[in-house]
């Protein structure tokens, strides 16, 4: 780049095929909590087991005859979406002295990985934003030492978070100058060189880049675990503080990328809330919000791309504060922008003025965190949103045209067979466009785990109970709501959370045949959950394979 030696190579994701990951869940048990939970996001059509994604392209190629070439053809992907993180962490880096190149997708850019790797750069960069095991970085860090085992490994994000803060021990997890024992062994078989405990990161990464290229001493950096030999040993720690303003994204700095046409992007760091079950806002710090001016210019600099149809915010709250919503979206309507815009949405802390405003600024879907129809287990939950805002908001969004996606979580603690039948009757009332309903994930850090004694909760993960409920009970419940609940259309989790309908639309699908898709893939997924016979099951696989197919031949996929 520009003639300079590459200094980073920063990789977004790793999406570990479905048939690797499904067999890794299967190790658990067929009957476990983890494998249920991801029986809800794939088909078995035969002998073959597809998540929703990989069911897309098998009709869509039928749909084209199939045959070598269809198959070469890969017309989905999930996660082809630039990835926001490596994004910023590229962009950041780029700007400050260092010279970093990026790759999106692991998977599919293996080849390009190996020859930048060629150059022999000071070091890789791992995010992991989506990831809760280490068998995705294990991957790349094996991958990254066959074909340069001279070139430093640095891993940051959530997933270090979460092993500092599970790995305490009888002590802290980390202490100046080393780790504990638990800590030690989840970052042993995780393999890196560098590991950047900091919930934000860039300004550690810079001054990691800045000390290799130096020659200099490790143990000088802020923020980070560090092989020395065959020790681990740790730094102080610096809180960053990133400013928003000063290192918003020229998208047009991405060269020679062909970067979609969807696009991510994020106008705050940190939620404004405090819910019970997520440790977000404590690991991200105080809300923080970039100025109009930023979000206008990074949101130009998406418009000259000349490519781009819809854009997605990930800000966690983004219509808090409402005043600045409104005057974001004013904004949007005056430079009319021309893309479609989707994000997460509090429906309960919304008017109908901004909602009018989001229909004609562009905004065509939102992400509803709405978690439990009980008024009870909103109030364990800590929401601060009310069962009657909730309903006025979906309904305001449905009058405006905006589709709406509602998230809930079953089993939390306080849950009973009552509470989750209020969430059943929420959702056949309300009729959101689509929703999920997820088994309580029993966090260790989270608000909800300092209250363990009160709700008598045990275990963790997956595998939980307390006073009220425990893990298989939830999944239980989540069964008879995916079987019983017509009134909203179900959407999986892996590889097709909300963020695929932007992409599938920027792939040229339109939302009446997305909706159709979904309706008869989840007829496929009900056999999976159902008590169906193995003949029954491969008769009506049969009948709706065929209906998929013959959808799949009106895509117009560009």
């Amino acid at each position: 780049m520009n003639g300079k030696p590459l200094d980073c190579v920063v990789i977004g994701y790793n999406e570990l095929p479905f048939d690797r990951y499904e067999q890794f869940l299967r190790g658990y048990g067929e009957d476990s909590e983890a494998y249920r939970d991801l029986k809800f996001s794939y088909v078995q059509t035969g002998p073959r087991k597809l998540d929703y994604v990989g069911l897309l392209n098998h009709v869509y190629e039928a749909a084209r005859g199939g045959g070598a070439a269809g198959a070469a053809r890969q017309a989905f992907l999930s996660g082809d979406i630039p990835n926001l993180a490596a994004a910023v962490l590229t962009s950041y880096l780029n700007t400050h002295g260092c010279t970093a190149r990026y790759i999106n997708l692991f998977q599919q850019e293996r080849d390009r990985l190996a020859a930048y790797l060629a150059e022999d750069p000071l070091c890789v960069a791992i995010t992991t934003t989506f990831y809760v095991v280490n068998l995705p970085v294990n991957e790349m860090v094996e991958f990254i030492r066959r074909h340069n085992p001279r070139v430093k490994i640095v891993v940051g994000g959530p997933l270090i978070a979460n092993h500092v803060r599970n790995g305490r021990g009888d002590g802290t997890a980390v202490s100046i100058g080393g780790v504990s024992p638990e800590l030690r062994a989840a970052l042993d078989d995780m393999g890196a060189d560098i590991y950047v405990n900091e919930g934000q990161g860039e300004a550690t990464l810079a001054q990691i880049v800045a000390t290799l290229r130096e020659g200099g001493d490790l143990g000088r950096v802020p923020n980070i675990i560090y092989r020395d030999g065959a020790r681990l040993r740790a730094t102080p720690t610096a809180p960053e503080n990133n400013s928003l303003d000063e290192n918003s994204i020229d998208w047009r700095g991405f060269t020679g990328e062909d970067l979609g046409r969807t696009i991510q992007t994020r106008t705050a760091r940190s939620c404004a809330f405090n819910c019970s079950f997520c440790n977000y806002p404590t690991r991200a710090g105080k809300l923080t919000l970039a100025g109009l001016d930023t979000v206008e210019r990074e949101l130009d600099s998406i418009r000259q791309l000349g490519q781009v149809r819809n854009v997605v915010f990930i800000d966690d709250t983004f219509n808090v504060p409402l005043p600045r919503f409104k005057e974001l979206c004013r904004m949007m309507i005056r430079k009319g922008y021309g893309f479609d815009w989707f994000s997460y949405f509090r429906c309960s802390n919304s008017d109908e003025e901004a909602i009018e405003l989001m229909a004609e600024s562009g905004c065509k879907g939102v992400f509803l965190g709405i978690e439990s129809g009980s008024p009870a287990i909103l109030a364990n939950m800590n929401k601060a949103a009310t069962i009657e805002k909730y309903d006025r908001g979906i309904k305001l969004l449905h009058d405006h045209g905006i589709l709406t996606f509602a998230s809930f979580i079953v089993g939390f603690p306080g849950e009973t067979a009552e509470t989750v039948a209020e969430t059943v009757d929420f959702i056949r009332s309300t009729g959101p466009s689509y929703y999920r309903a997820q088994m309580w994930y029993c966090e260790p850090g989270t608000p909800i785990d300092r209250h363990r004694q009160k709700y008598q909760i045990e275990g963790e993960g997956f595998v939980w109970s307390h006073a009220t409920m425990d893990s298989l009970e939830a999944i239980d419940h989540i069964d008879r709501m995916f079987l019983t609940v017509t009134e909203s259309q179900w959407l999986p989790q892996w590889s097709f959370d909300f963020w695929i309908i932007p992409y599938l639309l920027g792939k040229g699908l339109t939302l009446p045949q997305f909706d159709d898709f979904m309706g008869v893939a989840n007829k496929l997924l009900a056999m999976n959950v159902a008590a169906v016979t193995e003949t029954q099951q491969q008769a009506l696989s049969r009948e709706h394979l065929r209906t998929l197919v013959e959808q799949a031949r009106d895509w117009n996929i560009n």
